[in-house]
């Protein structure tokens, strides 16, 4: 199995209304590669936001902000990213999550 395919089952368990870190995944792989989860995650074309089933959205910066999605950190996709949690109940002053070790998910 391809690593990112590693990465898409893993975010496939991650409830809604959680979220988790690139770096949680890449330590449940077994590595320190969380860029490289990064970059399986800008790379996955069966999002929420295509009605698909890996819910990329979920996975955030370690440090609670909101991290990149769709290959960027910034404009519309930042947006959309934020819709699809705040519609989850999470809730964010400006970039960061609110009570984030509360929504926080460990596998």
């Amino acid at each position: 199995m391809k690593f990112s395919d590693k990465v898409y089952e893993l975010v496939k368990k991650i409830p809604k209304g959680k979220v988790t870190t690139y770096k949680e995944i890449a330590s449940v792989l077994g590595t320190n590669a969380y860029r490289a989860v990064g970059i399986a995650m800008s790379k996955n074309t069966d999002g929420f936001l295509s009605k698909g089933k890996i819910p990329c959205h979920r996975i955030v910066a370690s440090d609670g902000s909101i991290g990149g999605f769709c290959g960027v950190k910034t404009g519309k996709p930042i947006k959309d990213k934020k819709k699809l949690l705040i519609k989850e109940e999470i809730k964010f002053e400006k970039n960061k999550i609110i009570n984030f070790s509360e929504k926080l998910f460990r596998f």
